[in-house]
């Protein structure tokens, strides 16, 4: 499991897979996920694996599908081993928008864009900033 996890982790670059939150970034640690739930008889294998802040790890739980906002229609989450992040997803400031029913629905299902997580990447983005200057 080791050596699952440094590959997780290296692979990853410390950031979260679905919502891009480093390491460095959060007081909490990151998680391996597991895409398909161990629950859903999902592997503990590198294709089945994913680095994930715990508030999407948390919030995704055993989801492996999520109904998109704007359609209403039942998707499958994003898969960061399967699925190319830019085709689902882009950054308008702080908030994370969907390009896609699968980006959409996988921003909802994680709370993504849930006020307190907007605010604490506004604040982020805020001191890279000065930090530039």
């Amino acid at each position: 499991m080791a050596t699952l996890r440094r590959l997780v982790w290296k692979r990853a670059r410390g950031r979260c897979e679905y919502c891009g939150l480093a390491q460095t970034q959060s007081s909490l640690p990151l998680e391996i996920d597991h895409i398909r739930a161990r629950k859903h008889r999902g592997p503990s294998t590198a294709e089945n694996t994913c680095l994930a802040c715990a508030y999407c790890n948390s919030a995704k739980a055993s989801n492996a599908a999520g109904y998109d906002p704007l359609t209403d229609k039942l998707v499958p989450l994003f898969d960061p081993r399967r699925d190319y992040w830019k085709d689902h997803f882009e950054w308008i400031g702080p908030v994370l928008k969907g390009r896609t029913e699968i980006g959409r629905a996988t921003i909802e299902v994680l709370g993504i864009n849930r006020p307190e997580r907007v605010e604490h990447r506004r604040l982020l983005q805020k001191l890279r900033k000065r930090r530039r200057r």
